[in-house]
């Protein structure tokens, strides 16, 4: 992993991206930290073309994006012309909003919706990635409903974008999903896992919590991921000290020159 590869999932800094004037603010200081890229997410409105002028001027590659689930799914051409105009293309869709993940028929309809946004964006050069969270280790038939997705969805229409916290979180193990996910990792989302003294499990920073990331990261570049995206989905202060630590335990322990 080259530390121009490693970016800013701005979800982070979702309380500091509210107003355009926010949003440039907080970029500056994202590329004063380090990062050289950004995962757009989690921030006000602001119209395309100025975000990609505040992040050229920043020196910041827009990498990929979230966007809303039921848009994905209903206004997948709308998605892909604004990928077009971020000059991005790779985005994820990021939670199984009112999806009954509980009831195969259900889940299986949602893979049908998620092939044919996907084929949208993939007919115009573009990605869809899925965003697992901790409900996708549920069971249907003894398998994880997260497996159930990938099977039944087209690699050529369905990328992955596991989350490592959420994979631990559900009972999984994030080095075994990027082998799974072989050739369609394009993005990895790294959040780190930690327990505190009162035996709860919560968010921490890169190096601060429980996962192993050397075997992380040697499997997800085995797998060809191309983006490695910090995400802290909360933070004990300023959520830009958090991204700053993980920023300085990555370049300094996982990254080549």
């Amino acid at each position: 992993m080259k530390i121009h590869q490693v970016a800013a999932q701005l979800f982070t800094l979702r309380d500091h991206l509210k107003t355009p004037a926010d949003i440039a603010a907080s970029l500056k200081k994202v590329r004063a930290i380090g990062y050289q890229a950004v995962q757009v997410s989690g921030m006000g409105p602001i119209p395309e073309a100025d975000l990609v002028q505040l992040c050229c001027d920043n020196g910041l590659t827009i990498c990929a994006t979230h966007e809303g689930s039921d848009r994905i799914l209903n206004e997948a051409r709308q998605i892909s012309e604004r990928l077009t105009k971020l000059n991005c293309k790779i985005t994820a869709y990021p939670y199984p909003s009112n999806i009954n993940l509980s009831s195969l028929d259900a889940v299986k309809d949602l893979c049908r919706r998620l092939n044919a946004a996907g084929k949208i964006l993939a007919d115009a050069g573009q990605v869809l990635c899925y965003h697992n969270h901790h409900h996708e280790f549920q069971r249907i038939g003894g398998k994880p409903v997260l497996e159930i997705i990938y099977a039944e969805t087209d690699p050529r229409y369905l990328q992955g974008e596991p989350d490592t916290y959420w994979v631990q979180h559900g009972g999984g193990d994030p080095v075994a999903w990027c082998h799974r996910l072989n050739g369609r990792l394009p993005i990895l989302h790294l959040k780190d896992y930690t327990v505190s003294a009162e035996s709860k499990v919560g968010f921490c920073e890169i190096g601060n919590g429980n996962l192993d990331w050397k075997r992380i990261i040697a499997a997800a570049e085995a797998a060809g991921c191309q983006w490695f995206a910090v995400e802290q989905d909360s933070c004990p202060g300023d959520p830009f000290d958090s991204l700053r630590q993980s920023f300085d335990y990555i370049q300094a322990n996982l990254c080549t020159r």
